[in-house]
């Protein structure tokens, strides 16, 4: 029996569904930096607090400096609560697994920015770059919001 035009044409139609869908989940993902955002200080003097997410590429990575040209200063840190207590530790580096995603939010892991530039108000967006042991360099924006604002969505 020979096959119908229309069998044919569903056929091919399966095979490229199918090489999307295996390109897709398939692929070496790269190493990405998304969702970057600042938190202004309530306080001038004090430092503006950084988040994002990092998404792991093909292998692992480790994340060895945040930094923004807009600062003088920046320090990774880790927020946590022992008896009641809260309380930060610096961290030298973040372990990135290959294929997983690493988060930096309010409570948990942060970049502090000290003596952010007084000309960044809320609303505005300003330039992090992000530096792995390997020497890759990702620069992003990140949207600034003011101390007692909502994160951005």
């Amino acid at each position: 029996m020979v096959p119908s035009r229309y069998t044919s044409l569903r056929a091919a139609a399966a095979v490229a569904m199918a090489s999307a869908m295996l390109a897709a989940c398939g692929g070496p993902k790269e190493l990405t930096v998304e969702h970057a955002w600042v938190r202004l200080a309530a306080v001038k003097s004090r430092p503006a607090a950084a988040y994002f997410t990092i998404h792991g590429g093909p292998k692992p990575a480790t994340l060895v400096a945040v930094s923004s040209d807009v600062a003088v200063r920046s320090e990774m840190h880790q927020s946590m609560s022992a008896g009641g207590v809260a309380t930060m530790a610096p961290l030298d580096r973040i372990a990135i697994p290959a294929h997983a995603d690493v988060a930096f939010a309010p409570g948990g892991r942060h970049v502090m920015l000290f003596d952010v530039n007084p000309g960044i108000k809320p609303g505005r967006a300003m330039t992090l770059t992000f530096t792995f042991a390997d020497g890759t360099r990702i620069p992003l924006n990140a949207d600034v919001v003011g101390a007692g604002d909502p994160q951005p969505e």
